[in-house]
């Protein structure tokens, strides 16, 4: 096997380098077999983040966020078409097909999550703004704006080797979204699958040149190297997160360092899911699973199971039942369940780490010696048995609370009550996840509000959800993944929070005419333009700050009372006199809400067939002045944002409309949002 192994190469400045050297073995970690050789000595990792800031940099940063969405996209179609060779390499990593289907399937997933809520959720820009513009002046010239810009350096994604895809793509995505180039360092035990999915990522061609490189080998001098605009982010244990984090350059130039670190996470049974309940059921059964998909060597993987002292040896009994029916063997062995831990080394730490945990707790259920195998050799494969522990004074312990066992290895424990429940939970001094399974709204509300300032996130188990649930350790793309403290405090993923965190935040402050240049927005004091309607410019002509001011319109008595009779809506204050003088907001009766935005749209929109193809909805719509009989109202409308759309025919247009009285008070604000044609008439 060993003549056979793959020579692993690192991608660096535009093309694939081998290290110097034969480069050091790294197994099959179920069979034992040398499966690749790996090396990095000699490469020049300064070079390659000055290439990736030179190249790779620049040709993001031309690109609009859609257009490196849709680059992502065809990628993952790409990377989909292509799993079936990377469920073969997944194996050496001693996971199953089923194990593999969160870091293959799951990886993929994310990254088209990515790219698609982008399109959805950011315009179509290179430039976002967060938050309103605020007014630094009483007549408007002076005006501020929070702005985000791309960084300008290399996002370095340092990974572990328990997820060798997913890791990566859950990095990446948001970091190419954003507009920074990445380099990859996976770690060296699975670096063989990492490399193999950017290798056909690479092929694709799809991604400019320095958007993505990788480093499969030592990192060597590599964060001696990064810059103030460069980004760093970690999985892997908390020591070495820690040395990376204290870097010198990574100190000196204020580098940002995330970090997802060590996490005893918790899953709690409710005191209401007694034996017998469905909760119970759903808790035992995750309690396994998490315990053996990919041989509990998972960052979110249950470490404590507390559950309230009546129920602990009901739930011993149960999980330790279906402990023993898991058969363990060659993960490419259809008989097997759980297949081996990622290496022989890994394997003698947990046993270590078990040994240490049995000075406060009890093994019920497993044996660190013993591993009945249905397939595979155990001298050679990294294979052990799931180990059950019970610890009886858990309040008193210290070890079941910080020292992580990173196989298949929970620890049970009792608590009297809730707050017990809860304490337990914090006395992991930080996790990525805890669980709660309970069909109690009452102690959903308790141990969750006493969960949250510990956890990334926290899970709700019941049977309404049971079918629907991702479960205790699944990470999703729109969510948060990381926790504080032991957790290592950073946050990945989060939808486009993930995004923000590869660009710069800046306050920009000038005159609304230069701060719509800068950010592409009309702003309230910026220049219009009133020549043609509007709604009679397509994509192609129309420009921010084109405006319509309309004519006038008044409210009447009959329109309200009409509005009320046709829509049902006969609320006192439009029908009632008495009463709405009684109203500490309102001096008589007045006109509805909706109406005004009605007869506003009467005033706005151009009936005839144009480039304006539809209206799909309103933002922060305020009614700001109370509309009475014989008020006469006005709108201006005004372009605000363009976002084109890269692969269709139209776009989106918001309009700043603006609802005015004969006082030029502002009666209603708000913005409405058009599907506007590119070009007009439309082609075909």
């Amino acid at each position: 096997m060993g003549t056979t192994a793959r020579r692993l190469e690192s991608y660096l400045e535009g093309a694939w380098r081998r290290g110097e050297g034969d480069g050091r073995p790294v197994l099959n970690a179920a069979t034992g077999d040398i499966h690749a050789l790996i090396g990095t000595e000699g490469l020049d990792f300064k070079a390659a983040l000055e290439w990736g800031r030179a190249k790779g940099g620049p040709a993001l940063r031309a690109m609009t966020i859609h257009e490196r969405a849709l680059m992502l996209k065809e990628v993952g179609l790409k990377l989909m078409d292509l799993k079936e060779e990377f469920y073969l390499e997944n194996f050496a990593t001693g996971a199953s097909r089923k194990d593999g289907w969160a870091d293959i399937d799951g990886g993929i997933g994310t990254l088209l999550t990515f790219a698609s809520k982008a399109r959805r959720e950011l315009p179509n820009t290179r430039v976002l703004t967060e938050g309103p513009v605020e007014a630094l002046s009483r007549d408007g010239s002076f005006v501020a704006q929070h702005i985000l810009t791309p960084l300008q350096g290399v996002a370095v994604h340092i990974n572990a080797f328990n997820f060798p895809v997913w890791g990566m793509l859950e990095k990446i995505a948001p970091s190419l979204i954003g507009g920074m180039p990445c380099l990859v360092k996976p770690a060296s035990q699975t670096a063989y699958l990492t490399e193999l999915v950017v290798r056909r990522i690479l092929e694709t061609g799809l991604l400019p040149d320095g958007a993505l490189q990788i480093v499969t080998g030592s990192a060597g001098d590599l964060l001696e190297h990064v810059i103030e605009q460069d980004v760093v982010t970690f999985t892997g244990s908390a020591s070495t997160g820690q040395m990376l984090k204290s870097s010198p350059a990574i100190l000196r130039n204020s580098v940002r360092f995330t970090m997802e670190a060590d996490s005893l996470n918790a899953s709690i049974l409710g005191a209401d899911a007694a034996p017998g309940t469905e909760e119970f059921d759903l808790f035992v059964k995750e309690a396994h699973r998490e315990m053996t998909v990919k041989a509990g060597q998972k960052c979110t993987a249950i470490r404590r199971i507390i559950v309230p002292k009546a129920h602990q040896d009901a739930v011993i009994e149960a999980l330790s039942a279906r402990l023993a029916q898991t058969p363990v063997g060659l993960p490419d062995d259809e008989a097997a369940r759980m297949g081996a831990l990622v290496s022989l080394k890994d394997r003698d730490d947990v046993r270590a780490k078990v040994s240490e945990l049995a000075k406060e707790a009890e093994i019920v259920s497993g044996s660190l010696d013993e591993v009945p195998l249905v397939s595979g050799d155990a001298d050679k494969g990294a294979f052990m048995a799931p180990v059950l522990l019970h610890c009886s004074n858990p309040m008193r312990a210290e070890a079941v609370h910080a020292v992580e066992a990173f196989g298949p290895v929970a620890t049970v424990m009792a608590y009297e009550d809730t707050g017990e429940a809860v304490a337990l939970a914090r006395m992991g001094r930080g996790s990525l996840v805890s669980s709660l399974f309970t069909n109690d709204g009452g102690v959903a509300q308790d141990v969750v509000t006493g969960l949250a300032p510990f956890h990334g996130r926290v899970l709700i188990g019941n049977r309404k959800s049971a079918k629907t649930s991702t479960g205790h350790g699944s990470p999703l793309a729109p969510l948060v993944h990381g926790g504080p403290g032991r957790a290592g405090g950073g946050e990945e993923m989060g939808g486009m929070r993930g995004v923000k965190h590869f660009m710069q935040r800046t306050a920009v402050q000038g005159t609304p005419d230069l701060l719509s240049a800068v950010t592409g927005q009309w702003v309230e004091g910026a220049s219009v333009r009133a020549d043609i309607h509007p709604f009679r410019k397509s994509l192609a002509d129309l420009r921010i700050g084109d405006q319509i001011v309309t004519r006038t319109r008044e409210v009447t008595l009959e329109d309200v009372e009409h509005f009320a009779e046709f829509t049902g809506d006969t609320f006192y204050a439009h029908m009632d006199s008495d009463a709405a003088r009684a109203n500490p907001f309102f001096d008589d009766r007045v006109a509805h809400g909706y109406l005004i935005a009605s007869f506003a749209a009467g005033l706005f929109v151009d009936p005839e067939p144009g480039p304006v193809l539809a209206n799909y909805g309103v933002d922060n719509l305020r009614f700001l002045t109370p509309v009475y009989f014989g008020d006469t109202l006005k709108v201006r409308l005004t372009c605000k944002e363009i976002n084109p759309r890269e692969n269709a025919g139209h776009g989106e247009v918001r309009w700043d409309c603006q609802v005015t009285n004969q006082k030029d008070e502002v009666v209603a604000q708000y913005d409405v949002l058009t599907m506007v044609a590119k070009t007009w008439p439309l082609a075909g």
